[in-house]
């Protein structure tokens, strides 16, 4: 399991947790003390790294999520740019060791 964060400047704490399996973002999980509205848009988030390559340039992963996000849907207190930081950072730590529950 990979695990990231960002405080986003004047904004609030973005994570994400996935593995990574055969080259591609698995079980991913966005998480944080930011908003997005409606709820369920969270799912967004997630659907869009779930199976993308892992390796792409930060820009490439924000526009990623950026694309993913249903009409109208409301990011508050980060960014895709953000959600891509936290996302690099996770790759860069590599593997966390979670006590063997994964």
């Amino acid at each position: 399991m990979h695990h990231g964060e960002f405080k986003t400047p004047g904004g609030k704490l973005v994570a994400v947790d996935f593995d990574v399996r055969n080259g591609e973002f698995a079980g991913v999980l966005v998480h944080g003390d930011f908003f997005l509205y409606p709820d369920d848009a969270f799912e967004d988030l997630a659907a869009a790294l779930e199976g993308a390559p892992v390796g792409e340039p930060d820009d490439v992963v924000a526009e990623r999520i950026r694309t993913r996000l249903r009409t109208g849907a409301e990011l508050l207190g980060t960014s895709p740019e953000g959600i891509a930081t936290a996302v690099a950072r996770a790759l860069a730590a590599g593997p966390v060791n979670d006590g063997g529950r994964s």
